[in-house]
C-alpha cells in the first residue's frame, strides 16, 4: 500500500444557513428514467418544494446523455440553488457544471446506489432529502477530477468500462434483466485477452503494474459497503486507488469480477494507493473509462486530482446524518 496523504488538515467548513424562501431554484431531472416515477416526483416537488422557494423551475432532459449539457446551461442562468434529482449519473453531471462556482447544489437521490447522497448524509430517500433541502445549511465538498472531467464516486479503467459497453449491447438485443446484466459481465471478461500495462506516478515516484482493472474511489460509503480499505482516507480528502494484481487469465477474471460486481476483495487481490493527486499512463493513447456509472473515452495520461472544497452543497441544518451507514 502506498499512502501519500501526509498531514493534510481536515476540510475547513464554510457553513452557513441557506434561505430557501429567497432563493432562485432549479431542479434538473432526467425525464427518461421512468414515466410513472417521474410524474410522481414532479407532483411531490410541486407540492412540497415549489411553495418554499423564492423562485422555482424544473428542467428535464429527454435522455441521460443530454444531462451534462443541460446542467451547464442551467449553471449559467444565475440560479442560487440547482438540485439534481436522479441517480449518481445525474448528480455527477450537475456537480460537474457547478464545481468552482458560487451556485449551491442540492441532492435528491433517485438511483440504485445513491453513493453521493449517502456520503453527504442528506438521506437515502426523496422524502428525507427534501427534508434536508427545506431546512439546510451550506457546506463545501471535495470532488474528483480526471483530465478535467468531474466525478463524485469513482473512475475505473480496464474491465468495468468494457462491462458497461457490453451490457448496453446485450440490453438492446435482449432487454434489461438481472440475467442479462450477469451475462454481460461474463461476455466482457471472456473478451478480456490481455491485462493493461500501466505506469502510476505519485509525488515524482513511478510504479509499473499489469492489471485487469484500476478503480479510483472517491466514495467512502462505497468502500465501506464493499469492506475495502481507504474509506477514512477518502473522508480526509484523498483517493483510494485499487489496482488488481492478477495477471493470469483465470485469476484475472475472478479478481475483476469480484471488484466490478462490488464484492469484497481480499488484500492480496489488489495494490492500494492513497493520495490526492496521481497520474496513470497506459500504452493506448485513448482509453474507455467508466465514471459514476457512465462511460467516456479519454486520452492517456490520466491526471487525477482531488479538488478540495470546490463544490457547495446543502446538508441538514442540525448536522444530523440521515443515512444508515454500513457496518465496518
Amino acid at each position: 500500500m502506498i499512502d501519500t496523504s501526509g498531514d493534510r488538515p481536515p476540510m475547513q467548513s464554510d457553513s452557513q444557513d441557506f434561505d430557501l424562501a429567497r432563493a432562485k431554484v432549479c431542479v434538473v431531472m432526467n425525464r427518461g428514467s421512468g414515466k410513472k416515477k417521474h410524474q410522481e416526483l414532479r407532483a411531490l416537488l410541486e407540492e412540497r418544494l415549489a411553495p418554499a422557494c423564492g423562485h422555482y423551475e424544473l428542467r428535464e432532459s429527454r435522455k441521460g446523455s443530454d444531462l451534462p449539457a443541460l446542467a451547464r446551461r442551467v449553471a449559467g442562468e444565475g440560479f442560487d440553488l440547482v438540485i439534481a434529482a436522479g441517480g449518481d449519473g445525474t448528480q455527477s453531471a450537475v456537480a460537474g457544471a457547478l464545481t468552482g462556482s458560487e451556485t449551491v447544489m442540492g441532492v435528491l437521490p433517485g438511483g440504485t446506489f445513491n453513493y453521493f447522497a449517502r456520503d453527504l448524509g442528506v438521506g437515502e430517500t426523496i422524502e428525507d432529502a427534501l427534508d434536508t433541502i427545506l431546512d439546510a445549511r451550506v457546506e463545501t465538498a471535495d470532488v474528483g477530477d480526471v483530465n478535467g472531467l468531474i466525478f463524485l464516486n469513482n473512475v475505473s479503467l480496464g474491465a468495468y468500462p468494457q462491462i458497461l459497453k457490453t451490457r448496453e449491447g446485450i440490453y438492446r438485443r435482449w432487454g434489461r434483466s438481472r440475467i442479462a446484466a450477469y451475462w454481460s459481465v461474463l461476455v466482457a471478461l471472456r473478451r478480456l485477452r490481455r491485462p493493461m500495462q500501466l505506469v502510476a506516478r505519485v509525488d515524482g515516484q513511478e510504479s509499473r503494474y499489469t492489471s485487469a482493472l484500476v478503480f479510483v474511489a472517491r466514495s467512502a460509503y462505497q468502500l465501506d459497503s464493499f469492506g475495502l480499505e481507504g474509506a477514512e482516507e477518502i473522508r480526509r480528502g484523498e483517493f483510494a486507488v485499487l489496482i488488481a494484481k492478477a495477471k493470469r487469465p483465470l485469476p484475472l477474471m475472478r479478481s475483476a469480477l469480484r471488484m466490478a460486481m462490488g464484492k469484497s476483495a481480499k488484500d492480496d487481490d489488489f495494490d492500494l494507493i492513497l493520495t490526492d493527486s496521481l497520474t496513470i499512463e497506459t500504452p493506448k493513447p485513448r482509453q474507455l473509462v467508466a465514471h459514476d456509472g457512465e462511460k467516456t473515452t479519454l486520452e492517456s495520461p490520466f491526471r487525477f486530482e482531488v479538488r478540495h472544497d470546490r463544490l457547495r452543497v446543502l446538508l441538514p441544518r442540525d448536522g444530523t446524518d440521515k443515512t444508515d451507514r454500513p457496518e465496518a
